[in-house]
């Protein structure tokens, strides 16, 4: 998890959020990781990420970071901090927490008021599990796919 320098929106339109999907999406490619969950708030992003053994996980954020905000900066004319202090990381077991943590993160913009309904949110992983809606960045989750059996 990571967000914007003082809670700072750092998605102002839907090409940014697209733009960071793209990034994220070229990332994979380069690194190899799998992301099995995320949500991007206009104010943070939560990701569920497995690092590969091409890359460890603070140089993959590091690239994902780094790349988004020189697009933000130039777009939108940005001085300054960009995010708020290094990204946030736990340690996630393949178990029911893995699961828990994939509710936390697709039901942020429920608990946000920003929708009622998860799957009015594009921004998430929400609708690839809920629906089988595919998309360019989201790994199926191991675990998820045990539990609905």
């Amino acid at each position: 998890m990571y967000r914007g320098n003082n809670r700072q929106t750092v998605f102002r339109d839907p090409d940014d959020y697209g733009h960071y999907l793209g990034i994220l999406s070229r990332y994979k490619e380069k690194y190899g990781f799998l992301l099995y969950h995320y949500v991007l708030m206009g104010n943070h992003v939560h990701l569920v990420i497995e690092p590969s053994e091409k890359a460890r996980l603070a140089e993959i954020m590091k690239g994902i970071n780094l790349s988004y905000a020189l697009y933000f900066k130039r777009k939108h004319r940005h001085t300054g901090h960009f995010w708020q202090d290094r990204f946030k990381s736990i340690l996630i077991s393949r178990d029911d927490y893995l699961l828990a943590c994939a509710s936390y993160i697709e039901l942020n913009p429920v608990r946000a008021g920003i929708v009622e309904d998860p799957k009015a949110y594009p921004w998430s992983s929400y609708n690839y599990y809920a629906f089988g809606k595919r998309d360019a960045v989201t790994d199926e989750d191991p675990v998820y796919n045990e539990f609905s059996k």
